[in-house]
């Protein structure tokens, strides 16, 4: 497989790992500091977290065909997984 973005992939991938950088990675720390305080979910958290997992979608196509990101959506995956274990542990405790 050729590990050559191509034209295609590119200015999705480009505006995929900014979305990452300046959007979500600083809301899911922000919410995982949360959760691991022993808070719950909000509204909005859940809204952040069902459509990032929506997104997961197409991002799983990219990185197979690009498998030079595929740690990072492994490592972006559990996060996510990190936080959503997190907060149903703290809604069953409450």
């Amino acid at each position: 497989m050729n590990n050559k973005i191509d034209s295609n992939d590119e200015g999705t991938i480009q505006a995929m790992l900014e979305r990452l950088e300046k959007f979500r990675l600083p809301r899911a720390m922000a919410i995982k500091a949360r959760v691991d305080k022993g808070e719950l979910l909000s509204d909005s958290d859940m809204q952040f977290l069902k459509q990032v997992f929506q997104d997961a979608q197409g991002t799983q196509s990219i990185a197979a065909r690009h498998p030079e990101y595929q740690a990072l959506v492994v490592r972006v995956v559990g996060l996510y997984d990190e936080i959503t274990r997190k907060a149903l542990e703290n809604e069953k405790s409450k």
